[in-house]
């Protein structure tokens, strides 16, 4: 819990007994993870902050203290006409999903930037020797992932040539997977809370890759069957194995242990299984009713030329 947050030199946390704490930390820069031409500025705090939670969330961590780090042009920071300056609807966004979660804002830093940047830290609580890893996948575990697949990266292809002063209120709800993404806490949470999952990641970057990342920490291979995914209804099969940025939960479990239909309220689904890797084996196959073909990660990759 927060002891002592905003107004001091430092902020002062109390963790709870029999937990340990999970840190992370993400940067958001205009340009590269949004446009201040494309993007509303509440959209953006509450990205900046979904970014965090859903890390928080892939080890099923309680949210504790956000602290936010902001670079901003002084124009940003002044009031334009009647709007309130940009910087006021950002934490507006950034703090009504904080609400959301019990999270307070407990410190941070502002500025003046050439370019808008925001780096948000994020402690969170998880019970001692109990927080889902990338590295504990087995050989015969199951495959599942929350929620629906593309839905952002369908929303950021529709985003383009549009202006911000051309969005309608119909517009802005067919965009809300990439405007508003919805971090799975609660779902992390009950995983951990009933020791349901053996490995978790968060799909930021994109089923193909970050299935990739949890093959490789854990060595084994992976195994999906295209039939099977939750496309969301706005996307293609492509958006949905490399869109990226749709926050779900990718797990793993044992067949033998029982995961419910829905957790939450958000629907839950197998898509694959997990396989021995092999040297002649691709880290992950990708079944289609035209045969078994490699999927190759080709989601976000940082420092490429996407």
């Amino acid at each position: 819990m927060v002891r002592l947050g905003i107004g001091d030199d430092c902020a002062l946390l109390r963790s709870r007994s029999g937990e340990e704490l999970a840190v992370t930390t993400d940067l958001s820069i205009a340009g590269r993870h949004f446009r201040l031409d494309w993007h509303p500025p509440a959209s953006v705090g509450h990205r900046a902050l979904a970014r965090g939670l859903s890390d928080l969330a892939a080890m099923g961590a309680r949210p504790v203290a956000a602290f936010l780090s902001l670079g901003l042009p002084r124009d940003l920071i002044r009031p334009s006409g009647r709007r309130p300056a940009w910087v006021q609807s950002f934490l507006q966004g950034l703090l009504t999903l904080g609400k959301m979660y019990k999270l307070p804002l407990a410190g941070g830093d502002l500025s003046e930037s050439p370019v808008a940047m925001a780096d948000i830290v994020l402690i969170g609580g998880v019970p001692v020797g109990r927080a889902l890893l990338r590295s504990t996948a087995r050989p015969g575990h199951l495959l599942y992932v929350t929620g629906s697949l593309g839905g952002s990266s369908a929303a950021l292809a529709n985003l383009a040539g549009l202006q911000q002063h051309r969005m309608t209120k119909k517009r802005t709800a067919q965009l809300a997977p990439h405007f508003y993404p919805q971090p799975r806490i609660a779902q992390g949470r009950w995983l951990v809370r009933y020791g349901k999952a053996s490995a978790a990641i968060d799909l930021s970057d994109g089923l193909s890759t970050d299935l990739a990342h949890l093959c490789q920490e854990s060595r084994v291979a992976a195994e999906v069957d295209a039939a099977l995914l939750p496309i969301h209804p706005d996307a293609s099969l492509a958006q949905a194995l490399n869109g990226g940025e749709d926050y779900e939960l990718l797990f793993t479990a044992p067949p033998s242990v029982r995961i419910p239909k829905a957790i939450a309220g958000v629907p839950v689904t197998q898509i694959g299984r997990i396989l021995p890797a092999l040297r002649n084996r691709p880290t992950i196959t990708l079944v289609t009713p035209q045969g078994s073909a490699p999927l190759r990660p080709q989601g976000w990759k940082h420092f490429s030329k996407n």
